[in-house]
């Protein structure tokens, strides 16, 4: 079983990567990008036993070490 976490910086919180990434795209001649968030993505080989317990084990991951709460959000995909 594997989870996925997406972690990205939340809204009003200001991503410097993310406005270099968009200004570079609109050099490049890439015109309809308004905004850019830069994250990132975690992959986990788990050993859970069930989708349940795997979650509830990602989340704990995902609040004590994988995100920092205070300025990212984040999304958890547990796949079988």
């Amino acid at each position: 079983m594997k989870a996925v976490v997406n972690v990205f910086l939340k809204e009003g919180v200001l991503d410097p990567q993310g406005k270099a990434t968009r200004h570079a795209l609109g050099s490049l001649g890439f015109n309809n990008v308004n905004e850019v968030r830069i994250g990132k993505q975690i992959v986990i080989d788990l050993g859970a036993s069930s989708k349940e317990e795997a979650l509830k084990e990602v989340e704990k991951m995902s609040e004590t070490l994988l995100a920092n709460t205070v300025i990212e959000d984040y999304n958890i995909e547990i796949i079988e």
